[in-house]
């Protein structure tokens, strides 16, 4: 099979043998030779092809030519130099005395050859004495060789390969390449959105229905405006233009005014900005697109594909299960699948689960804490009625694909498909229990929201980080703990100054996104009189959890000692006297047991006792009478 360099090498070859001849006939004042006509090829040479896209004239590819020829035959460097007193590289002078032509703007700054840096001139004396240099990727590119610039290294990569992605992604990518074409000369695409593996997915694709190669260009290793920018801008322009590339520039970690400046620079009809970025780029038609994570139906429809129909039939209940739970990307669709089929761990299922958590497990730089649930149903000890509330948000999580999109439901409206839970009581009566429990049902990550961090006294910032929140659990399918969220739901107050009216715009934006959100949203508050009733009214579940009775704090009792912990004289019953709540209950039992292994004996009353005395003290209390004859 040819290679391109073998291609391109009889054309080439023939071209500077010709301007061989012409330096030959100049040396010897003889009359410059016709060029041949060459026969038809079925394939424009680099050096054709290149001339008609910067526009050069006869001249100007001749002097190219001459140029490159000093480079590949050595029988034209002797004689350039045998012409010019020793000087190897041929000068502008030499080239308007020997070929044809012959115009003296040639070498003018905004000349092609200039302009898209194929010659430059070396230090000299005069423009016309002055050496020309080729440049070296031009010399490359002449003789079939394409790679990148070295000099663009660190910020250009040819992005090869399609990656995967949602077939919604693909005809995404189809609708913006005609909408594209349509727009006009200088256009600029803009893509974000949640989906960041598909973002820059859907440039290549947009690159590829074009029969174009995708140039990615690292935003973050863009100079500052000024000349080394404009610098770079021509190369990136120069490799669109021999690679016929479409520039995609990752905005994401960019620097704004950068990132506009290069826009405006390149020359490129198409440029393409991926990421989050408030880069202007006026002189440009814009277009703007979101990437979307798949929907749970899309998803199945990937899971099927990544994991062979055997395997996804085999699987079906647990692919649907992820399908909903987690919006994964197509990209982490494909890695999950190859990753669960390189483990062929025995119990395919939990290891789908398994995976699909920690592909999706996501980082919130201090704004949540992930805990691990290990909490069952047997830990609960609540009335009947309140176990079964939460069944019931089991069901409306597990069953909400089937009922929103399959059944029609979340097509009427966009609001309220969150399955939002406020869970109120005094402290230690099993909230944050509860919520480990739903977690660990749903086979789903838990987090915990640290309410400090995440209100913020500047103005945006609580959106910002509240934003952050909400786009994280979506993509991840995990559940959100609002830990003593009247903190930050409480009432909202009247309008007294601007700090109250900014207030009451931070509780709406939190409105907003939990009735946009489609995932389990968990507050806790101790005091449910302190949540304003315009928020409890777009809650679809309020679960009160009260303080447990004698015969609750008995079993709570029951299930809180270990088997493996020795007891002696610990009777359940009488320990259920103590009117602790089962947060308390835990906390005596932990002390204790610490006691007993301090002293080297089973638990004892006497350690209870002991254990109870310290808990009630941290409440300001003291245990009554009948409390202490229990332990006695």
């Amino acid at each position: 099979m040819t290679t391109l360099a073998e291609r391109e090498q009889a054309p080439l070859v023939a071209e500077v043998e010709f301007v061989r001849e012409l330096l030959d006939a100049h040396r010897l004042g003889l009359p410059r030779p016709e060029p041949e006509v060459r026969e038809d090829m079925d394939f424009e040479p680099a050096v054709d092809r290149l001339a008609r896209l910067v526009g050069l004239s006869p001249f100007e590819r001749q002097l190219l030519l001459l140029a490159a020829g000093v480079e590949l035959d050595g029988e034209v460097a002797a004689l350039v130099a045998a012409l010019q007193d020793g000087e190897p590289r041929p000068t502008f002078g030499l080239a308007l005395a020997a070929l044809a032509g012959a115009h003296w703007d040639a070498l003018a700054p905004r000349s092609p050859l200039r302009r898209w840096r194929l010659l430059e001139p070396v230090p000299g004396a005069t423009l016309a004495a002055r050496p020309l240099r080729l440049d070296e990727r031009i010399l490359h590119h002449l003789t079939g060789i394409d790679s990148p610039d070295e000099r663009l290294e660190g910020t250009l990569r040819i992005a090869a390969g399609l990656g995967p992605l949602a077939p919604s992604q693909r005809a995404l990518a189809a609708e913006l390449a005609r909408t594209a074409g349509a727009a006009g000369s200088r256009v600029v695409i803009r893509l974000d959105g949640e989906d960041r593996d598909a973002r820059l997915g859907v440039a290549q694709a947009l690159a590829f229905v074009g029969r174009r190669v995708a140039l990615a260009v690292r935003a973050g290793a863009l100079p500052a405006a000024g000349p080394d920018l404009a610098a770079l801008a021509r190369l990136v322009d120069r490799e669109a233009l021999l690679l016929d590339g479409l520039p995609i520039v990752d905005a994401e970690d960019g620097n704004d005014a950068a990132v506009a400046a290069f826009v405006e620079q390149l020359e490129s009809p198409l440029v393409v900005l991926v990421g989050e970025t408030a880069a202007r780029t006026p002189g440009r038609v814009a277009l703007h697109r979101s990437i979307h994570l798949p929907a749970p139906a899309e998803a199945r429809v990937l899971w099927t594909a990544a994991l062979g129909e055997p395997a996804a039939l085999a699987l079906d209940d647990p692919v649907e299960e992820v399908a909903q739970h987690f919006r994964l990307s197509a990209a982490a669709i494909d890695a999950v699948a190859r990753e669960l089929r390189a483990t062929a761990e025995p119990d395919a299922a939990d290891s789908l689960r398994r995976l699909c958590r920690e592909r999706s497990r996501v980082r919130l730089e201090g704004l949540a804490d992930r805990i691990d649930p290990v909490a069952t149903w047997d830990d609960l000890v609540l009335p009947p009625a309140h176990t079964e509330l939460l069944h019931e948000i089991v069901r409306h999580v597990r069953h909400r694909t089937q009922v929103y999109e399959r059944w029609g439901f979340g097509a009427r409206t966009t609001r309220g498909l969150g399955v939002t839970a406020l869970f109120a009581g005094d402290s230690g009566t099993g909230k944050t229990l509860a919520a480990e429990v739903l977690a660990r049902e749903l086979g789903l990550d838990l987090y915990r929201i640290d309410l400090a961090a995440t209100v913020s006294k500047y103005i945006g910032e609580t959106e910002k980080n509240l934003r952050r929140l909400f786009e994280a659990a979506e993509a991840s399918g995990a559940v959100l703990l609002f830990d003593e969220a009247d903190a930050l739901f409480g009432k909202r107050g009247e309008v007294k100054d601007g700090h109250d009216r900014y207030a009451n715009l931070e509780v709406a934006y939190l409105l907003q996104r939990m009735e946009s959100y489609r995932g389990l949203a968990i507050l806790t508050t101790n005091l449910r009189s302190n949540v304003d009733r315009a928020f409890l009214r777009r809650l679809r579940f309020v679960v009160q959890f009260p303080f447990p009775d004698a015969v609750q704090r008995e079993q709570i009792w029951l299930r809180t000692f270990p088997p493996e912990v020795p007891l002696e004289r610990i009777q359940a019953g009488a320990l259920a006297k103590l009117a602790v709540s089962g947060g308390a209950i835990r906390a005596i039992a932990l002390s204790a047991a610490f006691a007993a292994a301090e002293d080297g004996t089973a638990i004892t009353p006497a350690h209870v006792l002991h254990a109870a005395r310290v808990e009630y003290a941290k409440a300001e209390r003291a245990l009554t009478a009948s409390e202490t004859e229990s332990l006695a």
